[in-house]
């Protein structure tokens, strides 16, 4: 199995593929779409990787890869500046899901 890289920033494809990581680089909502749409068609394909600010151009497709498909494990990534989440995501998510202030 492999792993694919779909960015919207050169520096974030350069660093994986120092990691050994394919990719292309994708702006807006139709490059994106078609180049998920092409890596899809890819039997081989394990892991694809695609970075936050991308992902949100396309929430309908990475939803639907995420809950209907079994392959490829979709993981989205920050870029090199960072998260587009608030810092204390992972607080609030708890905070949201059982009740409990942590």
């Amino acid at each position: 199995m492999k792993m694919f890289l779909i960015s919207d920033n050169v520096d974030t494809l350069t660093g994986m593929r120092l990691a050994g990581v394919e990719g292309e680089i994708a702006h807006g909502h139709k490059e994106a779409k078609e180049a998920v749409e092409k890596i899809l068609e890819d039997k081989d394909l394990g892991i694809l990787l695609i970075t936050e600010k991308l992902s949100s151009e396309i929430p309908e497709l990475v939803d639907d890869i995420k809950l209907n498909r079994k392959r490829p494990l979709l993981v989205e990534i920050p870029d090199r500046h960072g998260s587009g989440r608030n810092p204390n995501f992972i607080t609030n998510y708890i905070n949201e899901a059982i009740g409990i202030k942590i």
